[in-house]
């Protein structure tokens, strides 16, 4: 994981799954505290997201104050999950790959 340069948000490379997932969650906090109107998160090197990894994003996106997160390029899997379990979650907007 690592910070975006051209704006605010983190790109996220590889897999998110139980071993990845307490640096995902971290970084997602981070993110949640820097965050002003529209963060990013550009997934388009991430290969596979497991449920824990899509509930962390969801539960943090719904706990923001204002905004969204933009995720970007993202698995197929996640856009499948967020459907399935929050189809109403306002807070997250997916572009696809």
């Amino acid at each position: 994981m690592s910070p975006l340069s051209d704006r605010p948000g983190i790109r996220v490379r590889g897999e998110v799954g139980e071993v990845t997932r307490p640096s995902w969650e971290r970084a997602l906090t981070e993110l949640s505290r820097r965050h002003q109107d529209v963060s990013y998160l550009e997934l388009s090197e991430v290969v596979f997201v497991d449920v824990a990894g899509v509930t962390a994003l969801a539960v943090t996106a719904m706990e923001l104050a204002d905004g969204r997160f933009v995720i970007e390029s993202p698995p197929p899997q996640l856009s499948r999950v967020l459907g399935l379990f929050w189809p109403d979650l306002d807070r997250i907007e997916v572009t696809s790959r």
